[in-house]
């Protein structure tokens, strides 16, 4: 089987070396994806950048989560549905949002169930959701914001989700406990 580089610092060519040297700093580690997408340092910032600001929307920690996951169940992602389990841990994210986010199953609280079946209509029907769609969203609490919102976080998953498929990337030691793979 075919995969693309993992690079570390040494190997990184040099635009991605600053990049890589702040995922250390930052994760106390390279993660794979990271060292995967090394190999474009434009697509690195690119996935960084929208990292960052995905991360500062209107969105709490679970509700980032529920949109990460949603994305990654969503596209089978073996890569990043056991790391966003361990960052969902991190994030002091309740362990039934996560289990019923990787095993597909709908959420108790009815908001976040509201986002999760959101941010499935914007991914499987590419952004072409119907007015139920978002009069239900809205009815739940959620906004024309969160609807770009989702949109941003999708940018950050496509990018990572398709590169770890086309990589093959190895999932990162602290979440191999967390090993996913879809039903």
């Amino acid at each position: 089987m075919t995969t693309l580089k993992v690079h570390n610092i040494e190997t990184a060519p040099e635009e991605s070396k600053p990049l890589l040297e702040g995922s250390l700093k930052a994760f106390g580690m390279i993660p794979g994806l990271h060292g995967v997408l090394a190999s474009s340092p434009q697509i690195l910032k690119a996935y960084q950048t929208l990292h960052e600001l995905f991360t500062n929307t209107s969105f709490n920690s679970e509700e980032l989560t529920v949109v990460w996951q949603a994305i990654n169940v969503e596209h089978a992602c073996h890569y990043c549905v056991p790391a966003h389990t361990g960052i969902a841990g991190m994030m002091k994210v309740e362990e039934g949002i996560t289990e019923s986010l990787r095993n597909e199953t709908p959420l108790e609280d009815a908001k976040l169930e509201a986002l999760r079946t959101m941010t499935l209509a914007i991914v499987r029907k590419r952004g072409n959701v119907s007015e139920e769609d978002l009069e239900a969203f809205y009815a739940a609490g959620y906004g024309e914001q969160q609807v770009l919102e989702i949109i941003l976080g999708l940018s950050q998953k496509t990018i990572s989700n398709y590169t770890n498929h086309i990589a093959h990337t190895p999932v990162d030691a602290p979440f191999q406990k967390f090993a996913w793979s879809k039903k």
